[in-house]
């Protein structure tokens, strides 16, 4: 099969490369897909560039998620069958074939069933940022029911399908962004209220809106700090999942007097049955069609260097590898 892979961590151009290897069979307890859309996510480029990862144990062929075809089974597998079309998540985590290939093997749990009516680009665009929503979310859907939300960043991958998550499951969503054309994409995936964080006044409009929020997805913690224990009450959970360039100095005391609670999220340390329900969230909302792709930027595979450079330097929307 063709692959991007790479042997040693680095930048994009000097590491990734495009090889013809054996393709993968699946081991006892794994399946095959046949990939049809690799999705591209920072976790993808940080562990390639050594920010996250190291030098690989012979070769890595990167990212977590993708869509495809189940082709192959192997001894064990009951739950999946060979012609399901299905999303891939974690594709990659402690696994040399990542979806960046035209075909991977991996535990038949990390698959879910994709229906006809999603597209490859909504399937590959699921995977680490949905599933991150939803377990930011709390992963139970019936418990934001009549809660107000604040999702911060609501144009990113992970903050869209939180703004998406959060209404498919009846709150009210307010969400932060930083440009008009970002504010466009936040108000399309639904969200109540959209406010640029640089106005002076984004706090009093969203007092205006509501008195606090019960839940805060939170993707800049220490940039975003003070807004945040403004807008929360005794009980507000801020659930942070993604690190800042420089780790942000916080006041104890001022978190202490909001009486706040601050949970950290790492997709790949997420107890495995908390896992479980955000992914099953995911599925339920793909089914219902409360889950739509965010603008596609769309490469070939001899193109993934530059692919992951775009995610890299802030690409808006979901960056695909189509690898065939």
């Amino acid at each position: 099969m063709r692959a991007a892979l790479y042997r040693k961590v680095g930048r994009a151009s000097e590491v990734l490369s495009i090889e013809e290897i054996p393709t993968p069979q699946p081991s006892a307890g794994q399946v095959r897909v046949r990939i049809t859309a690799s999705g591209v996510n920072p976790t993808d480029w940080k562990t390639r560039s050594g920010a996250t990862g190291a030098d690989p144990d012979g070769f890595q062929v990167p990212h977590q998620d993708g869509a495809g075809v189940i082709d192959a089974v192997g001894a064990g597998v009951g739950e999946r069958h060979v012609g399901e079309r299905v999303w891939c998540y974690l594709a990659a985590f402690e696994n040399r074939y990542g979806t960046a290939a035209q075909y991977c093997v991996l535990p038949p749990e990390r698959t879910v069933a994709l229906p006809a009516e999603a597209s490859d680009e909504l399937g590959a665009s699921l995977g680490v940022p949905a599933v991150t929503a939803a377990h930011c979310l709390g992963g139970d859907p019936a418990a934001l029911a009549g809660t107000t939300v604040l999702v911060a960043g609501g144009a990113g991958a992970v903050g869209h399908f939180a703004i998406e998550l959060a209404k498919h499951a009846g709150a009210r969503v307010v969400t932060t962004v930083s440009s008009p054309h970002k504010a466009e994409l936040a108000r399309a995936a639904g969200a109540d209220l959209v406010v640029n964080y640089r106005d002076d006044d984004a706090l009093d409009q969203i007092r205006r809106f509501c008195s606090h929020v019960e839940r805060i997805v939170e993707v800049a913690f220490g940039a975003n700090l003070a807004l945040d224990v403004a807008l929360s009450a005794p009980g507000t959970e801020i659930v942070v999942y993604a690190a800042e360039a420089e780790d942000p100095r916080v006041s104890v005391r001022q978190l202490m007097t909001a009486n706040v609670r601050v949970h950290f999220v790492l997709l790949y340390r997420v107890p495995p049955v908390e896992l479980a329900a955000a992914v099953r969230w995911v599925d339920d909302a793909v089914h219902l069609g409360a889950l739509t792709a965010l603008p596609v930027h769309r490469y070939r595979l001899e193109q993934v260097a530059a692919a992951q450079d775009a995610v890299a330097n802030g690409a808006l929307g979901k960056v695909i590898v189509l690898p065939n």
